[in-house]
Parts: C-alpha cells; structure tokens; sequence
C-alpha cells in the first residue's frame, strides 16, 4: 500500500503552519496530545457559551453572560496599586461597568475611549449594589462583531493555550478539511441521519446550547474512530487466521484420564468452553480465543484441558504467565492433574541458567516435554519446540494485539488461547480484543463456599487482630493486604513493613510474612513458599498477591484501607480466600469518614461476589482507562468516542468491520478505498502494513 493520501497531506503538517500558533504555542498544544491539523479536528468543544447579542442587560438574571453593544461613558483609574480600573459604560437602557486589575491606564483609554461606541461580551455579575462586567472576553468595534460567534465553542485548554488561540487554530484546521469519500455503510449512515465527514466535523465544532454524544455529528466523528480501531482488529484477526493453522484432533484419551481423577464434575461451562476451544483447533484457520472467567471459575482446567488435546494429537503446548511467582504455581496445580494423564510438564523461567537450561531446551527440541509452563522467557531466541500446536497466555491485559501479532509470528503459527481472571464488560472486551473469539465462564466450580464479606473501620483494628490470633491458634491462615500508598514505592514499603513489625510483636516470630514489590525474587518466592507450606500464617503484602496465588487453607483476608484500592483489584483480592474447605472471610478496613463513591465501591462488594456486575458498576465509576489500566491494557485512547457510553456503537463496528473485509478482503472496492484513506487519517499503522502484507 502506497504512503499517506495526498488529499490529507494538511492534514498532516506541523502545528506552526496555521496562522497563530508559533513554536511555543504547538508546544504547549502538545500537552494535550495535539500535534497535527488532524488532532483539532478531533478535539472537540467540552461545552459551549452563549453569546448572542442583547439590546440591554436590562432583566438578565444574573450571573450571565451577555454580548451587547455600548457607549464608554467615563473612566475610574484604580486608586490603590493593583485595585480595580473602572469603565462605565451605557447600553439601549442602563448603565454597568467594566472592571479592570492590573491594567494600565493608557491602552484602556485606547481601547474603550470615551464617547465611542464598543460591543462587549463577557460575564456580568451583581456587586456594590452594581451590575459589573470583570474582564470581559471581547472587546470589539462594532463593525468587527462577526467575529463573535452566537455561540462560542469551550475547547480543554492547557498552561500557554487560551481559548482566543485554540479557536482560531481549530478554524484553521477546519478550513484544511478536505470532502472525503465515504467509509460508512449507506444503510447504516442513513438510519441514523449522519451527515458527511467534512460537515460533521463542522458542525461539532459550531454546537448551539447543549452538546450531546448523541448529536449525529458527534455521533458519527465517534463511530469513525470505533470503525477504524474494529478494522485494525478485524485485519489483525484475519491476518491471523490466514496463517495457516495446523488441524488439531485429540481423541480424549488424556483428557478422559483426567477428568477420571478428579472427583466432581466440571460445570457446564467450563465443558462448554473445552468443546469451543476443541472446535477450534481442528479447523484449518488458526484460533485466536479469549477465555474470560470470574475469580475462581475453574480456568486452570479448562486451560489444561486444552492443552491436552494438542498433546493428543503428538504436539507440544505451552502456558505462559505474566510473573514467576504464577509460572510456579501453574506448575504446582498442574502436577497431580499431568499425573494423572501421564504427560511431561516442565517449567522455564528467567531464573534458569546455564546447564540446566541448556538440558531443558534439548528435551523441549526433541518432544521430551509435551507442556511447558512459564513467563515470556519461553518466547526467547533459542527456544525451539519439536510441534508446538497451542499456546495459552495467563492474564491477557499485560499483552495487548501487538504482541498477540509477535506471537503468531513465532514459528509454526500455533493456536492461542488467553485466559483473563479480569471480568471484562462487553465494551471494553470489544475494544481491546475485537480479533478473539470470546468464551465465559459464568458458574462457580462446586464446593466453592461464597466469601463473607464485612465493612470494618480502622478505629477497630485491635479487635481485627484478636480476632486474627484465635483464627491462627485454630491453625487457619490469613492474608494481611497493605494499602498502595502514592507517592513512592518507598512508603509502600514502610506501610507493609511497619504493619509485619505491627503483626509480628502481636501473634508471635514466625508466625508472620512479609512480601512486597521492592524484594528480590528468590525472597519473594520463598516467603510464598513458607506461606503455600503453612510455616507462616499470617503473610503481609503489597498488592503483589493479586493475581492467582492459591492457597486453600488460606480464609482470612484483611485489605487495609480499602477504599484506595479499585473495585476490580479488591475483587481480584477477594478471590484469595475462598478455595478450600473452611468458610472464609474477606475484611475491608476503612478509614473514616468514607467518601460517596468510596463508600459504594465497598457496599457493591459486600453485596456480591458476581465479578461481571462489579466490572460493570467499575467501569461506570472510573471509566475505561483505568478498569484495565491504560499504560498495559493496549486499549486505543479515543478522542471523540467514549466506550463505556457507545458500547453500542462499538458492537455496530465491529460487525460492520468485518463484514465489509468478507466482501472485499483487500479494500480495492469505492468504500474499501475510502475506509483506507480513514485508516490513514486516524493513524492505524499497523493496520495499514497489515493491508500491505495482504
């Protein structure tokens, strides 16, 4: 595919090339992410003023603003340094003044002189018994009065960018928009009365009163954005697809063993989400599947499971987790499971070095090993596998499309299979993984006791502790969770250091653990360690416990401070306890007084365990970026959509992405060319070499 379309070349430009906006200025537009033409574009009003003209403020309920014209009657200089210049001034009916601070006399007699006639437009107040207009936004000749608009856009604003410079850049921009094919299903665009590219983009930089998301042109500058990303998606999964796939048949031999050894049923879901994944791998195409479960849905299973089938059929699998803590314990849930179908499981981390490695990898070349387990070091330079048919990636949202992209590059283009512990709303799952197919595990495996969970204030944390002493007595074990203090990882440090000191002096050496981000990794593994053994009972940690440590005997969980902590980590948390025999409790100290959103963050979790409709309620709260956390979610930053409110939208684009690909594959056609040039205009890069390659 050639480069960029001249017809967005201004598009394109520097920042410097609209009248305006020198260096400094585009620098200071580049806080906000503004870099070319294109991004004013899409930066759109946040809200608008009313500045249509009056006759007089006479009636104005203040305060307002008003625009109307006048008759400078006098002027008042300060009579302190620094105190307010006053200019009174005359309209069709009554009088008001202007005020002024820090202005200097002489540019004020020349803007406003007396006797002249100005038209004036800013926001009036009631003050000393007066009507007073402090700094006004325009002072104009009346004859310049075009140049105030009946309604004025609010753009966001950034240090060195005033509203008069941001304005008159975006005119610029606008005035470089060229009329652009359109993209849009006809159908589609035509239901929902969407204006052309080049007018809507108009018109949502001219709103009148209020400003809507669903204001078709707003509406549809949205829809842009979400049909560009659902394409990139939809390339990215043919892409995938097209690489030849292996046909992968088990007989369920393994499997059957397994399933034998395991002493309860799996549950309809999990069956229903081996048969997906089974499907999928005897087809020709590769798989590309995401298996979303809520804590403690049984993944590990259904994930072995699958993996079974690859070994079935004479290849190797690998899981892949995101820390080495997980990698190990991955090995440890798997062994008795590996025991029962007879099948070699081993583990390669970062910490492996020199013989040992150099033996493993042999073994792994040769087919000795039929599942590896372990952290991206398996995806290293030098690590060959004899038939690898699947790989499964524990905790999708640290490995974003881009690297999913990488993986299918490895070598024989196996299946992939990624499992997220991370109840993701409808929304966002389209958003970050519009290529995967979908699977959910929504039922609880049998025998999982539901967690009970209480609101407990900080004032209280002397009984928390009692109650802690009898617990260990009765040899139970408890997880002690460190509030994530902001500022530094120092203090983070200090907070769950001061709380093991805490914890130690009351219940006794050795009794307490402590673990925390800042250790070395052998440390933290061997503290877990002593905890998995049931050497310590009580294990103090920062947040480094959140994702999938097991321990069943474990049945205490106290997260101090919970309300700094997000709705989906203290779910995450929660899913600690819970996992063996014995009925488990989940405390969550808070700090009084608990503010409104805090304080429904922590009844939604006493109320239930249901990990979908905390996702839900998550994302209502704090919105998109941070349910996932944007630095690794991979989730595109949108400047006009707003996925939590056009989830909608998103699903009409992705389908209608896909279907346009189904008939025309290379986009050669009027509206593939078109989407092309759309492609380019929102930066899909990837997408762009995608279509290159095809």
């Amino acid at each position: 595919m050639k480069g960029r379309p001249e017809i967005l070349f201004p598009l394109f430009a520097g920042l410097e090339t609209l009248p305006g906006v020198g260096a400094k200025t585009a620098q200071n537009m580049a806080q906000l992410g503004l870099e070319r033409p294109r991004d004013l574009l899409l930066h759109l009003p946040h809200s608008v003023i009313d500045r249509r003209r009056r006759r007089t403020i006479r009636g104005l309920e203040l305060p307002a603003v008003a625009t109307v014209e006048v008759e400078v009657e006098s002027h008042r200089p300060a009579r302190t340094r620094g105190g307010a210049y006053r200019v009174l001034v005359r309209d069709a009916e009554t009088d008001f003044i202007l005020v002024f601070f820090h202005a200097k006399g002489d540019y004020l007699k020349k803007m406003l002189p007396v006797g002249e006639r100005r038209l004036v437009s800013g926001r009036l107040e009631f003050f000393d018994g007066m009507a007073q207009m402090p700094h006004p936004d325009h002072v104009l000749l009346p004859e310049e009065a075009d140049e105030v608009p009946d309604f004025e856009p609010v753009y966001p604003l950034t240090n060195g960018v005033t509203l008069r410079v941001m304005t008159r850049a975006v005119r610029a921009a606008l005035d470089r928009a060229p009329e652009l094919e359109e993209w849009i299903d006809p159908g589609q665009r035509a239901a929902k009365a969407w204006p052309a590219w080049r007018a809507a983009v108009r018109a949502a930089h001219a709103p009148e009163e209020l400003i809507l998301d669903t204001d078709p042109a707003r509406e549809r500058l949205a829809y842009d954005e979400l049909f560009a990303h659902q394409l990139t998606l939809a390339l990215a999964r043919r892409n995938v697809r097209r690489g030849k796939g292996r046909v992968t048949r088990g007989d369920g031999r393994l499997r059957r063993k397994v399933l034998a050894s395991l002493g309860y049923a799996p549950t309809g879901a999990q069956t229903r989400a081996v048969a997906e994944v089974e499907r999928d791998l005897a087809r020709e195409e590769r798989m590309s599947r995401l298996l979303q479960g809520d804590v403690g849905a049984g993944k590990t299973l259904v994930a072995f499971l699958s993996l079974l089938v690859a070994v079935e059929a004479g290849g190797q699998g690998v899981m892949m987790a995101p820390t080495e803590i997980l990698a190990r314990q991955h090995l440890e849930s798997l062994g008795p499971l590996a025991a029962a179908a007879g099948v070699r499981v081993e583990c390669l981390t970062g910490r492996a070095k020199g013989g040992e490695r150099r033996a493993l990898l042999e073994r792994l070349a040769r087919g000795e090993i039929d599942i590896l387990v372990g952290t991206h070091a398996v995806f290293q330079a030098g690590v060959e596998f004899r038939d690898l048919r699947l790989v499964v990636i524990d905790e999708q949202h640290r490995f974003g499309v881009r690297q999913r992209m990488e993986l299918g590059r490895k070598g024989q283009a196996p299946d992939v299979l990624v499992m997220t512990a991370t109840p993701i709303p409808r929304s966002l799952a389209l958003a970050s993984y519009g290529d995967m197919d979908v699977s959910v595990l929504d039922e609880k495996p049998p025998g999982r006791k539901p967690v009970t969970t209480a609101l407990v204030s900080l004032g209280r944390i002397g009984e928390v502790v009692e109650h802690l002493r009898k617990a260990v007595a009765e040899g139970r074990q408890a997880y002690w969770v460190c509030p994530l203090v902001e500022e530094s990882e120092t203090s983070d440090l200090t907070a769950a250091e001061d709380r093991f000191k805490a914890l130690r002096a009351a219940l006794g050496e050795g009794v307490v653990g402590l673990v925390h981000g800042q250790m070395p990794g052998p440390e933290k593994d061997a503290a877990m360690a002593r905890f998995v053994a049931g050497e310590t009972s009580v294990l103090v940690a920062t947040t480094v416990i959140e994702v999938g440590v097991n321990v069943p005997n474990a049945s205490i969980m106290v997260i101090e401070r919970a309300e700094t902590f997000g709705l989906a980590q203290l779910h995450q948390l929660r899913g600690r306890v819970g996992r063996g025999a014995a009925q488990s409790t989940c405390l969550l100290l808070y700090a009084a007084p608990l503010g409104e959103s805090a304080e429904k963050r922590l009844s939604l979790l006493r109320e239930t365990e249901d990990g979908f409709r905390i996702a839900e309620v998550d994302l209502e709260m704090r919105g998109a970026g941070d349910v996932i956390g944007v630095a690794q979610s991979g989730l595109p930053r949108f400047r006009v959509a707003d996925i939590e409110r056009q989830a909608g939208l998103m699903a009409v684009a992705q389908s209608d992405a896909r279907a346009l690909l189904e008939t025309d594959p290379t986009l050669e056609g009027a509206r593939g060319k078109a989407a092309r040039v759309l492609l380019w205009l929102m930066g899909q890069d990837e997408a762009i070499r995608l279509i290159s390659i095809g």
